[in-house]
């Protein structure tokens, strides 16, 4: 799998230079984690001067409006994600079939890399679970309508067809709804990461449970896509 670009480094301090393109992603950078930490609705301009240690003018400086800044933030860290998290779905003439022999480990293969890469952007980029949960997820989130127009459907479809074809080839439980497959795999890797706080509070005696991480997040979703709760040994209770 090929490595996800990083997120542009952090640069700490005040910013000096108005004409600087670091002080530009420096603001987006703390625009965007406000945004997840406080929601977009009540994260003003003078929110993020404050976090950056600058007025409200310079801020305008390189966003014209609030609305500007919000479509930055979509488009230069949000949309690289969305692409590279799918990026290995394939789009050529009859991509959608997966191949024999083995199409179960060709859905296999699909899955453990669709999660791989969420879960591996989510783990250099901290706001992204709880921002695609508040902002995109929720109804009424204020970046849904701005992140839908980016998702390629194309992709979503193929990907859907090659779940289908493999349940097709008996690879793939009967009753599972291969367009609600990718949903899943949000709900096993975003959910847990968002509320790793929540459940880390929860689950506060249980040590173990304290020293979960994202690649065992990872792992777990990968093992209930493709294996499912019950191992195929366990017996059916009847």
């Amino acid at each position: 799998m090929n490595p996800v670009p990083p997120p542009p480094p952090r640069r700490p301090g005040r910013p000096q230079r108005p004409d600087n393109a670091a002080v530009r992603g420096q603001l987006l950078d703390l625009a965007t984690d406000l945004f997840a930490a406080r929601g977009v609705a009540a994260t003003t301009i003078s929110h993020i001067a404050q976090q950056a240690g600058v007025t409200p003018a310079m801020v305008h400086y390189y966003f014209k409006s609030r609305d500007q800044l919000i479509d930055a933030v979509v488009l230069e860290r949000i949309v690289p994600v969305i692409g590279f998290v799918w990026s290995s779905v394939p789009l050529a003439e009859g991509a959608a079939r997966i191949p024999a022999p083995d199409p179960a480990a060709a859905a296999r293969a699909f899955i453990a890399d669709i999660v791989g890469r969420l879960v591996q952007c989510a783990a250099q980029r901290p706001w992204l679970p709880s921002l695609w949960l508040h902002e995109v997820v929720n109804e009424g989130g204020q970046l849904r309508e701005r992140v839908l127009r980016h998702l390629p459907s194309d992709r979503l479809h193929a990907f859907a067809g090659l779940i289908a074809d493999s349940q097709r080839q008996g690879a793939i439980t009967p009753g599972v709804e291969p367009r609600l497959v990718f949903l899943s795999i949000l709900g096993l890797t975003l959910l847990p990461l968002a509320t790793s706080s929540l459940w880390r509070r929860v689950l506060q005696g249980d040590a173990q449970a304290q020293s979960i991480d994202t690649q065992t997040i990872a792992a777990h979703a990968i093992a209930m896509l493709t294996g499912g709760l019950f191992s195929p040994s366990a017996p059916s209770g009847r």
